[in-house]
């Protein structure tokens, strides 16, 4: 792979980690408007399903259908894993409306130790000493970037379950992404994910939602949230993994923390102290630690 590719695959992913990273403040402010979660995640997966849509319609045209079809076994693989994304939106919603957006995106990044755990389970192998320390460098930062130490306020259990739930199911996205019909366009690929993952969404809406459905938050926030949610991110992030590769796409991804602390401390005013980045710092260090080759090449 030339490096002209690795640094475009960068780019790519660094944008798409950044554009995801300010998803939680927008729906934070959506919520403090009146809207709920089920109109918050409705309207994304609305518009960014008609989004992807266009995408692909202007692909197929600019390709004059030579790119590679879907099959039915890839359709029905990427619906599949397509509900994980799905799930991990209504939980990371859900957490949010009851705990900051600073601590809620500190939750979502226990990624790291939920994915050296299920690939654990999954190959029966323990894991290396470099993916142990990861671990625990995780959970010394997460103690910190929670404010665990000298917090003066309560977290909502709630937010926490929600949270730890939304790690789950992004640990479940991240490792049948990268694996389920790569053959394919990363247009296509975001289509159907974003389908089974609208299943989940619109079951949710479905059963929660009591009251009149607001339609003026497809206009108020549906576009912001479809754009930076659903659309950007996955076609971003798709088509730049496969460049950098799982490791090097992991540490660059990590931007996805920073930018949604900082977002919630300039447009919500939520309080972020010292020792919180500093256990920012150390969970991005964790990342780069569990996927940097120390040994190198001979």
């Amino acid at each position: 792979m030339s490096q002209n590719n690795v640094l475009k695959g960068v780019f790519l992913v660094a944008l798409g980690a950044t554009t995801y990273g300010m998803l939680a403040t927008f729906v934070k402010m959506a919520y403090s408007e009146g809207y709920t979660t089920a109109e918050v995640t409705t309207s994304q997966f609305v518009l960014g399903i008609i989004g992807i849509l266009i995408i692909n319609t202007f692909q197929k045209i600019k390709n004059k259908g030579t790119a590679v079809k879907a099959s039915s076994k890839n359709i029905f693989n990427l619906m599949l894993a397509g509900t994980s994304l799905g799930m991990t939106s209504l939980f990371y919603y859900l957490a949010v409306k009851y705990i900051p957006v600073s601590i809620g995106i500190v939750l979502l990044m226990q990624t790291v130790w939920m994915g050296v755990l299920l690939e654990m389970i999954l190959e029966k192998k323990l894991p290396s000493k470099q993916k142990v320390a990861a671990v625990f460098i995780v959970l010394i930062g997460t103690a910190l970037a929670t404010n665990l130490i000298h917090a003066d306020f309560k977290l909502d259990w709630r937010g926490i379950i929600w949270g730890l739930l939304a790690a789950a199911s992004f640990t479940t996205t991240m490792f049948t992404a990268n694996r389920v019909a790569t053959e394919i366009s990363s247009a296509q690929r975001s289509l159907y994910m974003l389908l089974g993952g609208a299943v989940v969404v619109f079951s949710f809406a479905f059963a929660t939602q009591v009251d009149a459905f607001n339609l003026g938050i497809f206009m108020k926030w549906g576009i912001v949230l479809s754009l930076f949610g659903t659309i950007i991110p996955p076609m971003l992030m798709n088509a730049g993994f496969p460049l950098t590769g799982i490791g090097l796409g992991s540490i660059v991804s990590a931007l996805e923390l920073p930018v949604s602390v900082t977002m919630a401390f300039i447009l919500l005013n939520e309080k972020v102290i010292f020792l919180q980045w500093v256990g920012i710092a150390l969970i991005i260090l964790a990342i780069i630690i569990m996927n940097v080759n120390f040994k190198g090449k001979k």
